[in-house]
């Protein structure tokens, strides 16, 4: 029993410090994007990386996902008539829910752990350490374009995310099923207001900082994260990692904003 105890004290611990050791790598993140010089050319690389190379990982998502949107939607709104509001029920789900959350959980997969991985094998073998010998402040140097990159490319892939599976939901709905196109756009027009455009771009900046903030950081302290392991295996475990509670925490921010907002 005192063992058990002893077990689970010890873990507490261990979680406690690890999140207070984040907290203060998401504060030296964003002094490190107020440094200077500003690493203007790192940054629109990081855009290219993070933003621009998930295009077609989110238009194929975007798309499917209107189009299953459109056709679920057909089949639930005939049963009271209401065909007609087809156009509404798509781009509602897509605006407040679907777009911010697909998005993040693509980029994820895509970019978040690219980016735990790269810092993950630069710890492990001692290029961050080198940076530091050198009195280059890592931070400025590799995090922070990371951060503003993924902060901006994740509003804007959300955006693009909704246009495409609006089209997509007018595919399968109007194209196929034979709803009016006038009034699939119509019913868009008069139910779709600010604050649900407002909703999913608060999400989009929340999810991208979950993002950058957990798999960046995961990276960054492969070297001390409990039963990670050493080299390649400690590197695949973190991004593991990175990837489960990012998506976790992704989901639970999701109801929280969604409670707040709504």
């Amino acid at each position: 029993m005192r063992g058990l105890i002893e077990r689970m004290g010890g873990l507490g611990l261990y979680y406690l410090h690890d999140l207070g050791r984040m907290g203060i790598f998401l504060f030296q993140c964003v002094q490190g994007i107020f440094r200077r010089p500003f690493r203007f050319r790192a940054l629109v690389r990081q855009i290219g990386l993070i933003g621009v190379d998930s295009l077609p990982v989110i238009f194929f998502t975007g798309a499917f996902t209107g189009m299953v949107l459109g056709l679920q939607g057909y089949y639930s709104l005939r049963k009271f008539g209401s065909e007609g509001m087809l156009g509404s029920a798509v781009a509602l789900s897509l605006f407040r829910e679907l777009a911010p959350v697909l998005t993040a959980l693509m980029v994820t997969g895509r970019a978040g752990s690219a980016m735990c991985a790269e810092l993950g094998i630069m710890r492990n073998s001692e290029q961050l350490d080198a940076l530091e010998c050198m009195a280059i402040d890592p931070f400025r140097y590799l995090v922070a374009p990371k951060f503003l990159a993924t902060l901006i490319s994740l509003p804007i892939l959300t955006l693009f995310f909704d246009l495409i599976g609006i089209y997509g939901g007018y595919l399968t709905g109007v194209s196929l099923l034979g709803v009016n196109a006038g009034a699939y756009f119509a019913g868009m027009e008069a139910s779709v207001v600010n604050k649900d455009i407002t909703l999913g771009l608060v999400k989009a900046l929340v999810f991208g900082l979950l993002i950058v903030w957990i798999c960046t950081g995961r990276g960054y302290f492969v070297h001390v994260i409990r039963n990670a392991g050493f080299g390649a295996e400690g590197v695949s475990k973190v991004t593991t990692q990175a990837v489960v509670v990012t998506s976790i925490a992704i989901l639970v921010w999701d109801y929280i904003i969604t409670a707040l907002m709504l």
